[in-house]
């Protein structure tokens, strides 16, 4: 899976606490909007949220943020986890937000 300029990769990382999304144009090697659960906007409530919930969160922060960039479409990497929990709540999110993929 290889991201262009036209529909840049979204790619999910979880590690056992946390959770990573970044969208990357692989053409260029850069990454143009990331978001985790280590952002400042979301960790003052991660204490209360489960980490799906917090998949949630992270999902739509992405979004916002690469909305705001004038990215829409998206290939989406799952970084060979499965779609189900934490992955599948970014994505969802992800998806509610504006992102298409």
């Amino acid at each position: 899976m290889v991201g262009k300029p036209e529909r840049p990769r979204f790619s999910v990382f979880r590690s056992l606490q946390h959770t990573y999304a970044q969208i990357v144009d692989d053409s260029r090697g850069v990454t143009l909007a990331a978001a985790s659960t280590l952002d400042e906007t979301i960790r003052p409530e991660l204490e209360k949220l489960k980490k799906t919930e917090a998949g949630k969160r992270v999902g739509t922060l992405i979004a916002q943020r690469a909305l705001a960039q004038g990215i829409k479409r998206v290939v989406f990497d799952r970084g060979g986890y499965l779609y189900h929990g934490r992955v599948k709540a970014v994505a969802d999110a992800a998806r509610a937000a504006g992102l298409e993929f």
